[in-house]
């Protein structure tokens, strides 16, 4: 397999229906009584091309640091998301002309007519001052992925610089989640993303997967810069939603318009802009100026030209010293079924950290099981990783795991609970086929029964989520049922005509669903 750029990469894979999926940084906790994975070797050819898989590594400290530089980047996007208070202040300062004309030469948006906003000013302010310590941080993960972004933002015709609003929207992490639950380095909702064709389950989240990600977002941006006529308004309509930016201009009379309907537009009474991106670049702040879209979106473009102009010229705000980082290059391998991140990271000669910095998409850290699946793997490694893999049996492709036997247990009890028969848990623990368990001990228990065991909670979940009508059981309360079925008691109250000290009863039906459902993929807009 040949060495893939992660531009070329990033193609392949928004082309394909095998791509990456996003998923969190971390595995779920174990249930009560089950253990972490443990560590193991790299695996080795055995006689009939097969491989002997040991266990997978525990969490390590690469884990818990990424997990607090999380907790740091969110803390000050959240500033960053409440924005500076109050109107935005009338008018634009026009800054001198040598610097206007080096700042036209720079950006290939319209930066020298805003760089004197008050708002531009305040997040320059805030990018040097309070944040200065996270926005060095960010601006050293840039070069990994600016150029890249830069280059498909080209090619759709874009302006490149709108490479800097991951820098705004997640200080470039795969794994950025914000108080409203968007996800990735693109700030994707999970409506709008599934809307454009991301998959968004229990095992994979590609918001997260930065490739198949960029690509969609990208995808967006070019429909609402077509739509508006403005990066700046799409950005906003990208922040905020393009409903909200329509309707916010409608309401202020501001028509986008060609030239050739202008006199129409006047005789009717409207307020036109100027044809091309610069009238309406203008036309955002005259939005921002209103009360028709919120805090967070009249705050949006200044932040971006903010960014734009300090990560342009690190430098001039003293940002000095930042780390040289090269681009990312990856090699891909593909599995055909469930394998775990640890498997595939020691047939690829590197660290589970590693894995799950390139495949922040996978949930669980194991790929979807009955599903093809592209992993990336660090460059060079793929064909050796590939070999490794396609010689391994399907049985050790999902690291084992341990449960901890706990006081009056049985062994019909644990293989239940693990979808195995006891003869299938004896023969993975030798010793208790002799003596029998024991409280306290520890017994392994195979990947493909954990594989079985999710996709059994994934099935029961999903057979309460697509349920119309509920049972009600002894000692049950509508805050109970409501939370099960993920729905507020305000709703069940109203779909089942309760009044609001009403008691429900055991034996009691109730409705958890509208009678006329609505759509599940209808667009979301931030």
């Amino acid at each position: 397999m040949r060495r893939l750029p992660v531009f070329a990469l990033m193609l392949l894979l928004a082309g394909c229906g095998l791509a990456p999926q996003p998923g969190v940084g971390s595995p779920p906790v174990p249930s009560t009584g089950e253990t972490a994975p443990e560590a193991g070797t790299p695996p080795s050819a055995a006689p009939g091309g097969s491989a002997t898989i040991p266990p997978a590594p525990q969490i390590d400290l690469d884990t818990l640091q990424a997990a607090r530089d999380s907790a740091l980047d969110a803390a000050v996007l959240a500033q960053l998301e409440d924005g500076l208070p109050g109107p935005i202040a009338d008018g634009v300062l026009p800054p001198l002309e040598d610097e206007a004309a080096a700042l036209r030469a720079l950006f290939d948006i319209d930066v020298a007519n805003f760089a004197d906003h008050a708002r531009v000013k305040y997040y320059i302010d805030f990018f040097t001052g309070p944040a200065r310590e996270r926005m060095a941080i960010w601006l050293g993960r840039m070069p990994r992925w600016e150029p890249l972004i830069r280059a498909q933002l080209i090619e759709k015709g874009l302006p490149g610089d709108l490479a800097y609003l991951p820098l705004i929207e997640s200080g470039y992490s795969n794994t950025a989640v914000s108080r409203s639950k968007a996800v990735g380095m693109w700030q994707f909702m999970r409506g709008t993303g599934k809307w454009y064709g991301l998959r968004i389950d229990t095992w994979v989240d590609e918001r997260r997967e930065p490739f198949r990600a960029t690509s969609t977002a990208i995808r967006y941006l070019s429909d609402l810069t077509a739509k508006f006529g403005s990066p700046y308004l799409a950005a906003a309509a990208y922040n905020g939603g393009p409903g909200r930016v329509q309707r916010g201009l409608a309401r202020l009379d501001i028509a986008l318009t060609d030239e050739e309907d202008e006199e129409d537009l006047e005789e009717a009474g409207s307020d036109t802009v100027p044809a091309g991106p610069a009238g309406r670049d203008a036309a955002f702040f005259t939005l921002a100026g209103s009360r028709y879209i919120h805090r967070e979106t009249k705050d949006y473009v200044p932040k971006l030209i903010a960014a734009a102009m300090i990560a342009k010229r690190p430098e001039r705000y003293g940002f000095t010293g930042l780390p040289r980082v090269k681009v990312l290059l990856v090699d891909s391998i593909t599995v055909p079924d469930a394998t775990s991140l640890d498997v595939i990271a020691r047939a690829a000669a590197t660290d589970l950290s590693t894995m799950r910095e390139l495949n922040p998409h996978f949930l669980r850290t194991i790929t979807p099981p009955k599903r093809k699946s592209v992993v990336l793997v660090p460059d060079g490694a793929g064909p050796e990783a590939q070999r490794a893999l396609d010689a391994l049996p399907a049985a050790q492709r999902v690291s084992a795991i341990s449960h901890k036997v706990r006081s009056g247990e049985t062994t019909t009890r644990i293989a239940k609970r693990y979808g195995l028969t006891v003869a299938d848990l004896k023969a993975f623990n030798p010793s208790i086929a002799s003596r029998g368990l024991r409280a306290g001990e520890t017994l392994r228990i195979p990947g493909q029964a954990r594989v079985k065991t999710l996709a059994a909670a994934d099935a029961r979940v999903a057979r309460v989520s697509s349920a119309s009508t509920h049972r009600v059981q002894r000692g049950q309360t509508l805050s109970g049922i409501a939370k099960r079925y993920r729905v507020t008691v305000r709703q069940l109250q109203s779909w089942n005509g309760l009044g609001a000290k009403t008691r429900i009863r055991a034996g009691q039906l109730l409705r958890v669903r509208p009678r006329a459902a609505t759509s599940a993929n209808s667009r979301v807009a931030r």
